[in-house]
Formats: structure tokens, sequence, C-alpha cells
């Protein structure tokens, strides 16, 4: 691991998109997200009565993202713009 960079960005998103575009991308990401969380709940839950509290917040900061975005999605339709999108994934190791 000596040779590797202890951390890296990665563009996960990086667009000019319309006020649809933008809630598709961003709806599916969220959603996906949750989705996620609620598998590995249930899954962490049932199989090893793993404490899923902290998944559980997770999970409503990113419904709560998810309708505040929405909600500014919609605000944005009495004044119609592009939306610019950028979001960078960054990778580093714990020590």
């Amino acid at each position: 691991m000596e040779n590797m960079e202890l951390k890296k960005d990665y563009k996960l998103i990086d667009g000019i998109f319309s006020n649809e575009e933008a809630g598709n991308i961003l709806t599916a990401l969220f959603n996906y997200k949750i989705d996620y969380h609620n598998r590995e709940d249930f899954s962490n839950h049932i199989r090893f009565n793993k404490d899923i509290s902290t998944s559980k917040q997770r999970i409503q900061e990113l419904i709560d993202a998810k309708n505040a975005i929405k909600v500014m999605l919609e605000e944005s339709k009495m004044n119609p713009s592009n939306l610019v999108i950028k979001s960078t994934i960054t990778i580093s190791f714990e020590k």
C-alpha cells in the first residue's frame, strides 16, 4: 500500500441538466442509497441482530435531502433554466 495514493477523487456527476433530467438523476441516486441502507438494515438485523439506529438515521437524512431537492426542483420550474450538478466521490484510507 506504500505506492498507492492515500486519497483519490472520482467524478460521479458533472454536467448541465434540464429540470426533468436533474430530477431523474438525483431521484434515482437517492432512491438507490435509501434502498441499499434498507436492504443492509434488514439483513443485519435479521442475521446478526445488529443495532440499526445509525443506519436508520442515515436513511432519514437521505429522505430529507431527496425531499429538499424535490422542492428546489419544483421551485426552479418557475424560472426555467438548466441545472449544473457536480458530485465527486472521494476515497481515502483510514488507519
